[in-house]
């Protein structure tokens, strides 16, 4: 049996890709620091290797305490943490680096892995704003592809946004909520919004996929096969949540009424962000319907207390413009 090391492995991805290790046999640790609650703490499957993943000398003994086949490393922020992670674990069968759909620095519909360029780096590796992001993620790509020309074993997987159970960020959750609880949802831009999501069990599943075969030095987009968009998902929701929904699109004028913009809405995006994911598809991969998708994300979302209310704005700041229509 294979051995796999999550860096992370207790929040969103991590968790979803530890499950997805344990369901296809492998041994599974996880190292992060335990300021989260361990939701594998009863399975003895899952070993807990504590420290900070900045921390060299604690990458090392997380190495030397697990001997890894397999490495996911779910929460690399800055290239610095790549180069170290690329280094420390020279010798694992597969390092996949959690990159992000963020990295692709130009706008084209779909974003190929190829063909896209990515996002220059600035050199300032500091800056923790969501602003520089995708550059630092790109610089992350960057990292992965020196390392596998020194012969490490190590590729990316660039996921766009992610939903489903367990997802912290609230983002999906704002919607969720709404459509629970309300007749008639605001949806900007005339809910023509186009980004395409990712479910995270498809996430989990390509990070074990390009691990078990995908090439050193490559990068992977992932996706959901089929990119609605805004205005459908509320749609797609309303539907899974078995809710009759009026979804009230609204124009940036009309929004602008309200004293509101398209942008302070969670999964708004001016331009459309589609990921070409053939090439993880010929790898074997496929992404769940998400009719299937959005049954377990309303489920877990129901049996929270997450309301994603300090995503996007409030009920009576909507109603100012439902009032007006």
């Amino acid at each position: 049996m294979d051995q796999a090391l999550v860096i992370g492995g207790t929040r969103f991805i991590g968790r979803h890709t530890v499950e997805e290790f344990l369901d296809h046999d492998y041994d599974v640790a996880i190292f992060n620091r335990g300021n989260h609650e361990n939701p594998f703490d009863a399975t003895d499957r899952v070993e807990h290797v504590q420290g900070d993943r900045t921390d060299d000398a604690a990458l090392e003994a997380a190495r030397d305490a697990v001997d890894p086949d397999v490495v996911i490393d779910c929460v690399a922020y800055h290239p610095r943490d790549v180069r170290a992670a690329t280094d420390i674990f020279a010798d694992v069968d597969a390092y996949v680096y959690v990159s992000s759909g963020a990295s692709y620095g130009k706008e084209e519909v779909p974003k190929r892995e190829s063909e896209t360029p990515l996002e220059p780096w600035p050199g300032d590796d500091s800056d923790e704003s969501a602003q520089t992001y995708g550059k630092r993620k790109a610089e992350g790509d960057r990292a992965v592809f020196a390392a596998a020309e020194d012969g490490v074993n190590a590729m990316a997987v660039r996921p766009t946004v992610v939903y489903g159970p367990h997802d912290y960020t609230e983002r999906f959750d704002y919607w969720l909520a709404r459509i629970d609880t309300y007749d008639r949802i605001v949806v900007p831009g005339d809910g023509l919004s186009l980004w395409q999501f990712a479910y995270v069990e498809d996430v989990a599943s390509a990070l074990r996929i390009v691990a078990e075969r995908g090439e050193a030095g490559e990068a992977y987009n992932v996706g959901d096969r089929h990119a609605p968009t805004l205005g459908q998902w509320v749609e797609l929701i309303a539907d899974a949540m078995d809710r009759p929904v009026h979804a009230v699109g609204a124009s940036a004028n009309e929004l602008a009424a309200a004293v509101l913009a398209p942008e302070d809405f969670p999964l708004y995006r001016d331009q459309p962000h589609l990921l070409s994911t053939a090439k993880l598809h010929d790898l074997g991969w496929d992404s769940t319907p998400q009719e299937e998708a959005l049954q377990a994300t309303v489920e877990e979302h129901r049996a929270s207390d997450r309301t994603g209310a300090d995503e996007g704005p409030d009920r009576e700041r909507t109603d100012v413009l439902l009032d007006a229509v």
